[in-house]
């Protein structure tokens, strides 16, 4: 497997790290689909939402795959009134990555990030390497310790 900048900048810190690949098609770029196609669980594959708050721009949040961003949450975390998703035609420019490979390692500038609280219970999660078909497999606290993530509950609480 060739090298992403974000297996690059993992290694230069020396943070263990292992990865995976899977064939993916632009006709399906969900978490979910790169899941089954790993062989792994939807709740240990977690994905990168960038968004922009009213008051202070640019924030990335890193949720399980099959869980929705909640957005009063997120904007409350984030010290905003109110915070939209950052339009897909806008994500290469800010982070440097396309949808689908949006890693939250190694955008082109370091941005508020916060990783979902569900990630604690867990030793290990899948998150982009920042190309389609490549996760980096990572714990938790070795993201947080890379990306500066703070983390909080930020997902839709699922109606029972």
């Amino acid at each position: 497997m060739q090298k992403t900048n974000a297996m690059r900048l993992l290694e230069k810190q020396k943070i263990n790290y292992s990865s995976a690949e899977y064939e993916y098609s632009e006709n399906d770029l969900s978490g979910v689909s790169a899941a089954k196609k790993i062989g792994v669980s939807p709740s240990v594959v977690y994905k990168t939402l960038v968004a922009k708050g009213d008051k202070n721009g640019i924030n990335v949040f890193v949720i399980p795959v099959a869980e929705e961003l909640d957005l009063k949450k997120a904007a409350k975390v984030s010290n905003n009134k109110k915070i939209e998703m950052l339009h897909v035609k806008d994500l290469l420019t800010v982070t440097g990555y396309i949808r689908g490979g949006c890693s939250p390692i190694g955008m082109k500038k370091r941005f508020p990030t916060f990783l979902d609280v569900s990630s604690e219970k867990l030793s290990e999660i899948y998150i982009s390497a920042g190309e389609r078909g490549k996760q980096i497999i990572i714990n938790p606290s070795d993201l947080i310790k890379v990306t500066g993530a703070s983390v909080f509950d930020i997902i839709c609480q699922k109606e029972e």
